[in-house]
């Protein structure tokens, strides 16, 4: 296989035919993709001078030419930078000026962002047009094939840069993990500008020969009626947007036998999510990684028993993983430790930014940052971003631990635990909250209800109560947005 176009334009040769992509009402095949594919690459090659190595930006919201530019990338042996839409002109501006792309395509939409971001980039419409073609190109499975920045929870986001290799590795373990065939149909609803909803299951789909529905954007009642109407076999979600399926209207009526599976990531999955789910019939596949890991590294697997409902499996089949201590060695199972990956999946580095790459990097294996425990089959149990993890008086506090208690609480819509400097206890946890519609909670309330489950140095010795919390497209909290707000919890 000479790049990752190869897999498209094979599938096309076995199966003209075969619907690659529904998106709005109209079917693709993969005899149409793969001419679409060919145009791309004649299009960046001839009209926009792009070489191997140069970056293309992409700012829009899911639709196949997306997908078609990715794969003319790989075709040219040239970047793909896909832009979050969700970002306002002075972030994306800080990107823009970091990657320097040759060429941006966007959406119609964001032109307007777009030019205040970086009014001298060359732009060009999303849609591909007609004209000529290149059936091949100088790109391989070496060639660096995504830049994807990541969500800045700790400030400036960087550039993780994955080969083409990385993302055929990552689709292989999407296949093992799923169980995924052609015969598959996979409903894509998360954005493309991130690794997950571009290669946990939408890339791989395509490389196995299946078929993929595609839509611009996430909403629950419009997901709930594509699962009825299409019958997909697989969707991915975050917990975000399957507590939002969960919460419409239709989640206990809609027919959602077509589904094999639903798979969720990006954080730590509350129990209840999961019993939600199995409830309805389904089992629910848990996976695990980061932008850095393309993002396959750990993963339940359809049809495989995992030890408890809140394990996020074992490591992927083509990525070792390890529970360690600071120095790397390998802790035993029940120890909390740093999760380190290794394997060809993994990124080749942050763009332009060698210390951040060397900081992460130990000997072959990528730091992640997250603390997890392996139970004694293996299983991985993780509970935290390292950095969010809180020291009160020697002991460990994981704030995902003490969220999930509050979570419970029928009054409770959201939950961020951060750790507050305490010239007693070196820190304490702080709790900010979202109550639900109408709900009234009293701040003792709230301590009474974690004191009941938890141990006692683990209650909030504060609780902010706020209308929203900042979160990433992914829904993940920015903690370093929530902590200037700490003074405002001072007693």
């Amino acid at each position: 296989m000479t790049n990752l176009a190869a897999p498209i334009d094979r599938n096309a040769a076995f199966a003209p035919d075969k619907v690659a992509i529904r998106f709005e009402g109209a079917a693709i095949t993969y005899a149409e993709f793969a001419r679409e594919i060919a145009r791309a690459a004649h299009l960046l090659r001839t009209r926009h001078g792009v070489r191997p190595g140069d970056r293309v930006a992409v700012l829009a919201a899911n639709a196949p030419s997306y997908l078609s530019l990715l794969y003319a990338c790989a075709r040219l042996g040239a970047i793909l930078l896909p832009l979050n839409w969700r970002l306002a002109a002075p972030e994306l501006r800080y990107i823009i000026e970091h990657a320097q792309p040759r060429i941006a395509f966007a959406e119609a939409a964001f032109a307007e962002t777009l030019h205040e971001a970086a009014p001298d980039l060359p732009t060009a419409p999303l849609a591909i047009p007609e004209g000529s073609e290149d059936k091949d190109g100088p790109g391989t499975l070496d060639d660096p094939l995504l830049l994807v920045y990541t969500s800045g929870t700790t400030g400036r986001p960087k550039g993780a840069l994955l080969a083409q290799e990385a993302l055929f590795h990552n689709a292989v373990m999407s296949h093992h993990m799923h169980g995924m065939t052609a015969e598959d149909h996979v409903l894509s609803v998360l954005p493309f500008f991130h690794v997950g909803g571009l290669n946990i299951q939408t890339t791989p789909a395509l490389q196995a020969g299946a078929t993929i529905t595609i839509h611009p954007r996430f909403s629950a009642d419009v997901v709930l009626a594509a699962v009825a109407k299409d019958r997909p076999s697989l969707l991915l979600t975050v917990p975000a947007t399957l507590r939002a399926l969960m919460a419409a209207a239709g989640w206990e009526t809609t027919d959602l036998s077509s589904l094999r599976a639903i798979s969720t990531g990006s954080e730590p999955v509350h129990p209840a999510l999961v019993g939600a789910v199995t409830a309805r019939g389904l089992p629910l596949l848990q996976v695990y990684g980061a932008t850095e890991s393309c993002p396959i590294a750990i993963y339940t697997r359809l049809g495989c028993a995992t030890t408890a409902p809140t394990s996020t499996g074992l490591p992927g089949l083509l990525c070792e993983a390890r529970v360690a201590d600071d120095d790397g060695r390998e802790l035993p199972p029940g120890t909390a430790g740093e999760v380190l990956l290794r394997g060809r999946n993994l990124f080749r580095g942050y763009w332009r930014d060698e210390a951040a790459t060397a900081a992460c990097m130990q000997g072959g294996w990528y730091r992640t940052g997250d603390i997890a425990t392996r139970d004694t089959a293996g299983h991985f149990h993780v509970h935290d971003r390292r950095k969010n993890l809180i020291i009160s008086g020697g002991e460990n506090i994981y704030p995902a631990e003490v969220e999930r208690v509050l979570l419970e609480h029928p009054a409770i819509a959201e939950a961020a635990v951060l750790g507050a400097p305490d010239p007693k206890w070196q820190e304490v946890p702080v709790a900010f909250l979202v109550l639900r519609p109408g709900a009234a909670l009293a701040e003792e309330a709230v301590r009474e209800h974690v004191a009941a489950q938890l141990a006692r140095f683990k209650v909030p010795r504060r609780v902010v109560f706020t209308d929203t919390l900042p979160r990433t497209a992914l829904g993940k909290v920015r903690h370093f947005e929530l902590r200037p707000l700490m003074e405002t919890a001072r007693a």
